[in-house]
């Protein structure tokens, strides 16, 4: 992927044990609350954790609320290539150093304190670790809408061939770097990057964890129709794959960047 950054990480500061990115479009008036939550969970469980926001060109004030925090902790990685919820978590593998990585959204719909039961079923053994509003436990908020609803039913039946879970479709995901490792290429279209990992790295030992699904408080969805289209075509490119096997040819993605 030819993609160039513009970052605010330090360039002294050391890998940390667990990397957790989140993909940023116009979410300034979330992040200080996104941090905040982030952080009682590094200071309450003393994790070994950064936070890798990747920005798409928001141009708002999502670096001057960065700047604010002053956590070294906290890297702001403004994407200077095509946007897209997918690219930018793809890159986010490829600038955070972590062993363990956790995928969320920006929206606060994902509940940050959720993040020590994920990396607890991986360290029972699972492979992958979704954040699921549909098992045993978990929840929507109040007002999320029967149209939204029947929406994120249908995207899961449609996946269920590819993946046999209750909610693949979370956004909120955690898994072991070496699964990077394990997958072919990775060129997702949409926004599902979580379904394309699971896939492509022929996860076997899958766990889902029950979350309380917020709903958004502060900014604008960026679901729309286009994504929803996009959504189709990745599933088609999905059962190929699952059907044929990867593209003679076809390079796997690096894990990181060295």
């Amino acid at each position: 992927m030819n993609t160039s950054f513009a970052s605010s990480t330090p360039a002294a500061a050391a890998p940390a044990t667990i990397s957790v990115i989140v993909p940023t479009y116009r979410e300034a008036a979330n992040i200080r609350r996104l941090v905040n939550a982030i952080a009682d969970v590094r200071n309450d469980h003393a994790m070994d954790l950064d936070l890798w926001l990747m920005d798409d060109q928001s141009r708002d004030d999502t670096r001057a609320e960065v700047e604010k925090l002053g956590s070294g902790w906290v890297h702001l990685v403004e994407r200077t290539g095509p946007r897209g919820l997918s690219p930018a978590v793809l890159d986010g593998f490829s600038v955070s150093k972590g062993q363990r990585v956790v995928v969320m959204d920006a929206d606060l719909s994902h509940p940050a304190a959720t993040i020590p039961e994920l990396l607890r079923a991986l360290d029972a053994g699972a492979d992958f670790v979704f954040g699921s509003r549909y098992v045993k436990h978990g929840r929507t908020a109040e007002g999320w809408g029967f149209w939204r609803y029947l929406n994120s039913k249908c995207a899961t039946l449609l996946a269920r061939p590819l993946a046999r879970l209750s909610d693949p479709m979370s956004g909120f995901f955690a898994f072991d770097r070496s699964r990077l490792e394990a997958a072919d290429t990775l060129n997702p279209v949409g926004y599902k990057i979580g379904l394309e990992l699971l896939v492509k790295s022929r996860a076997t030992r899958v766990v889902e964890v029950p979350i309380h699904f917020a709903k958004r408080t502060a900014g604008k969805s960026k679901l729309s129709f286009v994504q929803q289209l996009l959504y189709l075509e990745h599933l088609r490119r999905l059962y190929l794959f699952k059907l044929f096997g990867p593209r003679p040819g076809a390079a796997r993605k690096p894990a990181s960047r060295r």
